[in-house]
């Protein structure tokens, strides 16, 4: 059945926006912004906003992540779903932050590619 598979595919979608949201999180910026004004200004707008995504992006991923842990093996779906996070996170940051990369880095995600195929074939929900 293909629908555990997308809901995995889903969670690590959500996990890779988690991420992000994480890495932006500034709470002494944000305590700041919220000392010289109000909770509904802008400049707390700003700063509030990573934390909101952070509790949207973890609850879709907890969402979706537990969906396809009903019918996937649980080692083999904590493998892919980390794989396929880990993979849209580095794709983000060539094409979206514009990082820089080497062809080992290339050679290995395909190897992670390769083990996500492999273990979806071995494990087939």
């Amino acid at each position: 059945m293909i629908k555990p598979w997308i809901n995995l595919f889903i969670a690590a979608i959500f996990e890779t926006g988690w991420t992000y949201a994480l890495k932006y999180m500034n709470f002494s910026a944000l305590k700041e912004a919220y000392g010289k004004d109000t909770l509904w200004s802008e400049s707390v707008g700003i700063q509030l906003m990573p934390f909101v995504l952070y509790v949207i992006f973890g609850g879709g991923n907890i969402y979706f992540l537990q969906a396809a842990l009903k019918e996937i093996p649980t080692a083999t779906a904590i493998a892919v779903w980390t794989a396929f996070s880990l993979v849209m996170i580095k794709i983000c940051d060539i094409y979206y932050f514009k990082t820089g990369t080497s062809f080992m880095e290339f050679f290995f995600l395909a190897l992670i590619v390769i083990g996500i195929i492999g273990l979806k074939y071995v494990n087939p929900a």
